[in-house]
């Protein structure tokens, strides 16, 4: 398991842009559905044991979108979920979920969710690619979409789904002494898992493990 901490140069709005539109593209990552690749990332990336249980789950096709900001210092839109949920109440997340099977691709199904879950308008997004496909303990396999959104959008919270959303600048996220490796009890053994602190809010679990797939893939 990788832990360096390089040092992290913040990138303008325009260089981190072009990074994403050089280094990606909209194929769709190999083993979103296939059990018999095992995704490189994921939550195994901070507890390696988790790589053996999410593989005997059935598997859970999913998709995210990074939605980065176009200010001049770029921010990333999070949201916090709302507190009534049965899964993960509360958790700060990326707008996304399940690949449905009306969606086209996983990009489809990201802007479907944004569209849901924040009201975000598709007229703002561009879509730039995707991360590497990240694995869950519980099976999800997460498809991150990378997309630069124009500022000046409105957004509708679903209060059925999303409590808050909030921009965190990217330059904070990306830099890697923000990063921690964190542990808890989870049925009945010790979990490692990525978090971040920024303010009062805690960005932990699946959503600090693919903000570090970005950093590798975009500031390495």
């Amino acid at each position: 398991m990788d832990q360096r901490v390089d040092p992290v140069t913040p990138l303008s709005s325009a260089e981190f842009f072009n990074r994403a539109r050089t280094r990606l593209t909209l194929d769709v990552p190999p083993g979103l559905t296939d059990p018999g690749v095992t995704p490189t990332r994921g939550d195994h990336d901070a507890d390696p044991v988790m790589a053996k249980i999410a593989e005997v789950r059935p598997i859970r096709p999913a998709a995210v979108m990074i939605a980065v900001i176009d200010h001049p210092e770029p921010t990333v839109l999070l949201t916090q979920r709302a507190q009534h949920l049965p899964n993960h109440p509360g958790q700060i997340s990326f707008p996304g979920g399940k690949i449905d099977k009306g969606d086209a691709d996983p990009l489809a199904a990201a802007l479907r969710e944004t569209e849901e879950e924040v009201g975000l308008d598709r007229s703002h997004i561009e879509p730039l690619g995707y991360l590497d496909l990240y694995m869950t303990t519980l099976g999800y396999r997460i498809v991150p979409t990378i997309a630069r959104v124009k500022p000046g959008f409105t957004l509708t919270l679903n209060a059925g789904e999303v409590d808050h959303a909030f921009e965190v600048p990217l330059a904070f996220l990306m830099d890697m002494a923000n990063m921690q490796r964190h542990s808890r009890d989870w049925q009945g053994m010790t979990r490692h898992y990525y978090a971040i602190t920024f303010g009062e809010r805690y960005i932990w679990g699946v959503t600090a493990g693919i903000l570090r797939n970005l950093y590798a893939r975009i500031y390495r």
